[in-house]
């Protein structure tokens, strides 16, 4: 019941308040990641949540993690350790049914799959990261990346679909 308490006042009162970086912050930033971390299924220390963002309150959150200004993430979501995240990104954890053509599509009801983010990635600014898909560890995803098939540990991708553009690692 505290944990639908702190959703509450998280999503009611404190998402849209001012950003770390303007002068007039005071202890917002601060209260958003506490709101935040006690609503969370589980939730590393030291969480950064910018404005306006949303997690469900099915999701998990890794140890120094951010989540970007305005970003949205859905249910059975898992986030690792020291990701960071750029303004507008989505994570999707679920997705419209589609396999019959004699039934509309808006009916046909939706798949819930898990959708993993590793550890030490960078998410660059409106990426979006569609149900399912597991990003590896040590990644980086370029800015207005569509991420829709699973990324290998070390990989840079970017592009509609995302490809590999080079290995960290090499």
């Amino acid at each position: 019941m505290l944990k639908k308490f702190f959703f509450f006042i998280y999503v009611v009162f404190f998402k849209n308040t001012p950003e770390d970086y303007r002068p007039y912050a005071l202890f917002f930033p601060a209260l958003r990641a506490f709101l935040v971390r006690n609503y969370l299924k589980s939730c590393g220390k030291k969480l950064r949540v910018k404005k306006g963002a949303e997690i469900s309150p099915n999701s998990s959150i890794g140890y120094d993690s951010e989540l970007g200004t305005r970003s949205m993430i859905q249910a059975n979501v898992t986030i690792g350790d020291h990701v960071i995240m750029g303004p507008d990104i989505k994570i999707y954890s679920r997705n419209h049914k589609d396999d019959r053509i004699d039934v509309p599509i808006q009916v046909q009801g939706k798949h819930y799959l898990s959708t993993k983010i590793g550890n030490d990635v960078w998410i660059g600014a409106n990426v979006i990261i569609t149900a399912g898909v597991t990003v590896g560890n040590h990644c980086i995803i370029a800015a207005g990346a569509v991420v829709t098939k699973d990324v290998a540990d070390y990989s840079v991708v970017g592009g509609v679909p995302a490809k590999l553009i080079r290995m960290r690692n090499e």
